[in-house]
């Protein structure tokens, strides 16, 4: 459990299933390549207390900088870009890891942050912005893409069934500069009682879109593999059925019976959060926690991945 200088508490998703899955042993080298503001890397490293081999990855910059302040004296290392740039860089680097870990998603201090506009449930700018120096936000997205473009992107990162109906609604209703005027729009598209808030999609894919969420993640897969020493295990938790699709994919690809595999598989279907920990920490709600460990002949190369 982390508490940031808001006094907002982020709590660590699937945290004793990641120990379970990883088996982080002393000595051991981490990469965490959305670190956040470090539950699992405070609770990895205290097993395998070798911070001078760990390096932290988080594309926000109050994240990083509350990494800095909680490990940085310890000497590890702390890189704040997107977990994409972040791999490609340490792969040039010939950067080899004993244990890899990604956090797919929003933080629960994103969400409680009204000001970074990830919320539907808060009045806040329409931003999304894990990286709050790109160009791109969803204030962008919701008034400049054409009724057909809004469509397209609703409907495919947010498989939402009204996706037409909710471009249209908001095309009429331009410009659209809040969380909550966003939310009531996209709300007329689904009159009558849902199990989940209507907006709930639509916020998703616009978080989707202004991120590059699943490009990022599509790319990555093959060279965290490529970096993961043999014997090493990754470990990739995702928050909705478009990333566990590709991270199902591409495990069972590189774990499948053929003479190139070089992954085996830890887990043979997806960990999610039990009752007691749902109860405790929503965001584990929609959790679900794949592994995979490299066969010590594995050849881990970078070679593309097509989901």
């Amino acid at each position: 459990m982390f508490q940031n200088q808001n006094g907002q508490l982020h709590l660590p998703v699937l945290l004793e299933s990641v120990l379970s899955v990883l088996a982080p042993k002393k000595g051991e080298s981490y990469l965490d390549l959305t670190a956040g503001y470090g539950g699992h890397a405070d609770a990895i490293l205290s097993l395998t207390k070798a911070p001078t081999k760990a390096s932290l990855v988080d594309r926000d910059l109050v994240a990083a900088e509350a990494l800095k302040n909680r490990f940085g004296k310890e000497g590890v290392e702390i890189i704040q870009n997107d977990f994409y740039t972040a791999s490609q860089e340490l792969l040039a680097q010939a950067r080899q890891f004993d244990l890899i870990l990604a956090d797919l998603g929003v933080s629960s201090v994103h969400l409680n942050t009204a000001s970074r506009g990830f919320s539907f449930s808060q009045e806040g700018p329409l931003d999304m912005r894990m990286d709050q120096s790109q160009q791109l936000t969803a204030e962008t997205i919701v008034n400049t893409f054409s009724e057909a473009e809004l469509a397209d992107l609703i409907k495919r990162y947010g498989e939402d069934p009204k996706a037409a109906r909710i471009a249209n609604l908001i095309v009429h209703n331009r410009p659209i500069t809040t969380t909550r005027s966003l939310a009531q729009i996209v709300a007329k598209a689904w009159p009558g009682h849902l199990k989940i808030h209507p907006a709930t999609r639509t916020f998703q894919a616009l978080r989707i879109a202004v991120n590059d969420e699943l490009e990022q993640l599509q790319l990555s897969m093959p060279i965290w593999v490529a970096m993961l020493r043999p014997g090493g295990r990754i470990a990739i938790i995702s928050f909705h059925s478009l990333e566990d699709r590709l991270v199902k994919q591409f495990f069972q690809e590189r774990a499948g019976n053929t003479y190139d595999a070089d992954l085996q598989l830890i887990t043979k279907h997806p960990i999610a959060g039990d009752q007691n920990e749902i109860a405790f920490n929503p965001r584990a709600r929609s959790a679900k926690l794949r592994a995979a460990a490299k066969i010590k002949n594995g050849k881990g190369s970078a070679h593309a991945y097509s989901g």
